[in-house]
């Protein structure tokens, strides 16, 4: 898992990110975490994209760890176990899609 650090410039636009991945084959819709929300051991058949818009997250991809900030983006490959933690005080606000879901 290699984060890309600042792919989005912040404060991170909905419609950029929507944009960007849409062009990518991927879907784009949003979640926001209260402080401590962790979703766990997650997988999917599909590629899927991750980027923070507000607050930071904790992911692990296969035992890998990484902490995202505003603008970072990430991509979590089919089939790999992964688990999202909302790693701030306050709310994290941040987008997730998956490949071939774009309308």
């Amino acid at each position: 898992m290699s984060p890309l650090r600042g792919k989005f410039s912040v404060p991170v636009r909905f419609a950029a990110v929507e944009a960007d991945w849409r062009r990518r084959g991927f879907s784009c819709a949003t979640f926001e975490d209260p402080p401590g929300r962790a979703w766990l051991d997650f997988v999917h058949d599909c590629d899927e994209l991750i980027a923070v818009s507000e607050g930071r997250l904790q992911l692990t991809v296969e035992g890998a760890e990484a902490v995202l900030e505003p603008g970072d983006e990430v991509l979590i490959p089919r089939r790999c176990r992964h688990s999202v933690v909302n790693a701030s005080d306050g709310r994290t606000v941040w987008l997730y899609g998956y490949e071939g879901s774009a309308a």
